[in-house]
């Protein structure tokens, strides 16, 4: 069995893809568009919708993260009751994943040592995902 998160970015989901392909290195696996599905009278997609994210898969590390435009009806997207976190190799990897994704979003703990490891930190990146960020424990030599 595997969960894998199901992210709606309102519009911006392009953006978003390209922002995780940067900050994570993301691989884009699939990007369907709304103009890609079998025509549904009962459900015609609007001339201004054709080419919004209907659903694309982005493989992070070893997680597959889905994710969709959903339905672009405007206003902020408000993603809550949640965190993504992302487990570093070592301190450097985790710096810079954390300030990549920090970037034009909100700092909510600045990354730094801690009493489980050498560097954990959480944010809100720029289209509401919250994040953390962590550098995975490693047990001392016996």
């Amino acid at each position: 069995m595997e969960i894998q998160p199901y992210l709606y970015f309102n519009g911006r989901c392009e953006e978003a893809i390209a922002f995780y392909r940067s900050a994570l290195g993301a691989q884009e696996l699939l990007k369907l568009r709304a103009k890609d599905a079998p025509p549904d009278p009962a459900r015609p997609v609007a001339p201004e919708h054709a080419d919004k994210i209907m659903h694309a898969t982005l493989v992070i590390g070893n997680t597959h993260v889905l994710m969709s435009d959903g339905d672009c009806r405007g206003g902020d997207t408000v993603h809550a009751g949640f965190s993504l976190s992302v487990t570093a190799d070592d301190q450097a990897s985790g710096e810079k994943y954390f300030n990549a994704l920090a970037d034009g979003g909100q700092v909510t703990m600045p990354f730094q040592q801690t009493f489980w490891t050498s560097g954990f930190g959480t944010l809100i990146d720029r289209f509401g995902v919250p994040w953390m960020v962590n550098v995975r424990h490693e047990e001392p030599a016996a």
